[in-house]
Formats: C-alpha cells, sequence, structure tokens
C-alpha cells in the first residue's frame, strides 16, 4: 500500500500498556499459598524454555497454563476468576482514553496473553470491544480433578518453593551456560510438569490451553492484516516483554512500528521505540502521527521529541493539551533505540518498570 491509501492499524499488549497487572501473578498469588514465589519459580522457568533452549512448540508465556493444575488445585474457578480479576484491575493513567481516542482514528485490536476472565473484565471497564481482543481461551471449570492429584500438586508446590530462582547469565545460548544448580531446577521442573502432572488427570489443561504469547500473538497480527486486508507495514505494535518478541521482530522486519512501553530488557531488545512514562498519553500522541504519517513520521517525532516537534507534526492539539497538563512541561522519556544506547535503556526501562508496576511484577520476563 502506498502511504496515501493505507489504512493503518493499532494493535497493543494490554499488561503493561494498557495496565499494571499481571493478573496470572495476582491469581497465583491469591490462590495458591506463598503464590507470588511459586509464580516467579515458573515464570524464570518459562522464560529460559523460550528464550534459551527455544524449545519447539514452546512459546513464551505459556507460565500461564502451567500454573492451571496448581489453580484449580487450590479452588479457582471461571467465576472465581472473573469476580478477582474484576476487582483488581489497575489500569495504566489515560489508558481508557487513549484506547478512546485511538479507535477513532483506526482499527485497533488487544492482543493479550492473560486469560479471557481478566479480559472481558477490562473491556467492560474501559468500553473496548471483546470481538477485537486476542487473548488465551480458557474454560477452567470444565476440567475434573480428584482429591488425590490435589494431594500430589500440592506437594510439587512444596517443592518448587524450596527450589531458586533461575539466574539467567548474559547472553545465555543453552543450558549449559546456566550454573548446576540451575540446570538442575529445569531437570527436575520438565520432571513435574512434562511427565507427571501431564500424565495425570488434571495434565489435560496443558494440552488443551494455548496461551496467547510468543508466535501465537505473532499469528494473531496476521490474521489481524488479513482480516483488514492490510499490509504489517501498517500496523503499530506496542507491547512490553518476552510475549513480545515474536511480533516485535515481524512487524518491525515488515516495516511497522513497534514500540516498547515500560518494557523489560526483552522488549528493548526488539522494538524500534523506547517508552518510559507513567501515562498513556505518550502511546496516543504516537498513534496520532502514525496514523498520518506512518512509522517514518512517527520515528521522525521521537527523534525530535519536543513540544515543537508536536506543533511540526501537527499532533492533535487535545492530545498536546493533555501531554503538558500530565507532565507540567517535562515529556517523558521517549527515544529511538539504537545499538549505542540499548543497554542504558534495557537499564533504565527495566528499572522504572518496577517504579511502575512494582518490584514483583516489574521483574518478571
Amino acid at each position: 500500500m502506498s502511504p496515501a491509501s493505507a489504512q493503518r492499524v493499532f494493535v497493543s499488549d494490554c499488561e503493561g500498556p494498557i495496565s499494571k497487572n499481571d493478573n496470572a501473578f495476582e491469581l497465583a498469588s491469591h490462590y495458591i499459598p506463598d503464590g507470588s514465589r511459586f509464580f516467579t519459580v515458573v515464570s524464570r522457568y518459562d522464560d529460559v524454555l523460550a528464550d534459551v533452549v527455544k524449545r519447539p512448540g514452546y512459546k513464551a508465556g505459556d507460565t500461564l497454563k502451567l500454573i492451571l493444575p496448581f489453580l484449580k488445585a487450590y479452588g479457582a474457578s471461571n467465576q472465581g476468576m472473573r469476580a478477582y480479576s474484576s476487582e483488581h484491575i489497575l489500569l495504566v493513567p489515560g489508558a481508557k482514553d487513549t484506547l478512546t481516542f485511538v479507535r477513532g482514528l483506526m482499527p485497533s485490536f488487544i492482543v493479550s496473553t492473560s486469560y479471557e476472565q481478566y479480559m472481558r473484565a477490562l473491556c467492560d471497564l474501559v468500553d473496548f470491544p471483546f470481538q477485537n481482543v486476542y487473548c488465551t481461551q480458557l474454560d477452567l471449570d470444565k476440567y475434573e480433578i480428584v482429591d488425590e492429584e490435589k494431594k500430589r500438586l500440592k506437594r510439587f508446590r512444596e517443592e518448587i518453593l524450596k527450589m531458586p530462582v533461575i539466574e539467567i547469565p548474559k547472553g545465555a545460548k543453552s543450558l549449559s551456560d546456566l550454573p548446576k544448580k540451575h540446570r538442575d531446577v529445569m531437570e527436575r521442573l520438565d520432571e513435574i510438569f512434562w511427565k507427571e502432572i501431564s500424565h495425570m488427570r488434571i495434565g489435560r489443561v496443558l494440552r488443551e490451553v494455548n496461551p496467547v504469547g510468543g508466535f501465537e500473538k505473532a499469528k494473531a497480527l496476521r490474521d489481524i492484516a488479513e482480516r483488514l486486508n492490510c499490509d504489517l507495514c501498517d500496523l503499530m505494535y506496542v507491547g512490553d516483554s518476552i510475549t513480545d518478541v515474536s511480533v516485535f521482530r515481524m512487524v518491525r522486519e515488515a516495516g511497522g512500528l513497534t514500540v516498547s512501553f515500560n518494557g523489560n530488557e526483552y522488549a528493548i531488545r526488539e522494538a524500534e521505540i523506547a517508552v518510559l512514562s507513567e501515562n498513556s498519553v505518550v502511546t496516543s500522541i504516537l498513534a496520532d502521527v502514525f496514523n498520518r504519517s506512518g512509522r517514518e513520521g512517527a520515528v521522525s517525532l521521537v527523534e525530535e521529541w519536543s513540544p515543537s516537534a508536536f506543533k511540526k507534526r501537527h499532533v492533535n492539539l487535545a492530545l498536546q493539551e493533555r501531554a503538558m497538563k500530565q507532565y507540567l512541561r517535562r515529556l517523558p522519556q521517549v527515544e529511538k533505540i539504537t545499538p549505542k544506547n540499548m543497554r542504558r535503556l534495557m537499564r533504565e526501562s527495566s528499572v522504572f518498570r518496577k517504579s511502575v508496576r512494582g518490584e514483583a511484577i516489574g521483574k518478571l520476563g
């Protein structure tokens, strides 16, 4: 498509760019004793499988299915998950306004690894059409669990809690790059999930639930492009974590715009623009310019990033006023990611991410 005829499309991850939650982490903390540490151990195992081992068929975000047998063992249900999610949604300031504004500009979608119980509650809150959401489909109530399996899962929980949180050395390419004690953790977790739980009756949930993370997010974006008959170069994607890596790579290679919003090191490594902001008005500004001028216009704005650049690029006046009011004329940090500043932005964005979302959630992959 030529710039003049292109239909731009906005797609965003949810947790991070739209909400401050990590719903799966919070559900684990709510239902499972010492669930926050339990989730952290399993999540780091997930990071190694997805980013270091690159196990065939495994994708970033599959933590969301690994914890399901344990949630079931401790009493989670569809209704309970929906109620808890609804009561604990914490939006990024300005997120509802951003979604409303962007939907007025161009077709808009949310592609999230989150469970559908959480996403339905969030869509109700921000008045976003659920039919424009791709997320992890889950009917937890259809899976039966017997008392003996509950007991076994609770023993596994106790064992997992005694394990150290795996540390991933910089540049690790295989399991051999990990310290032996962490290789031992990987080996035992492999046994627990893929040899023991998978052969239990509740293990069916590991085979049937398919979290929308990693390459499933990329598949969702291709589906969106096909539905709208547009090219990937006309997509703007906003993400923040390891589950967005595949999408970032795909959209960047196609010439679209990729934005890390308070992202961790995985997001900074793959996105083109880094945003460190407590308010989502920055997303609105970038979307406004992208809709009119494509990737090149948005990148040019970021390279100048100043109130004068807003006027030069004809940013919506109401957005300019919101930005100036929100930031008291000190704009948030927004930079184009380059090989020279990548390491610095990894550090700065990771620190900022933790300050916005909390230490426990902020350090997750």
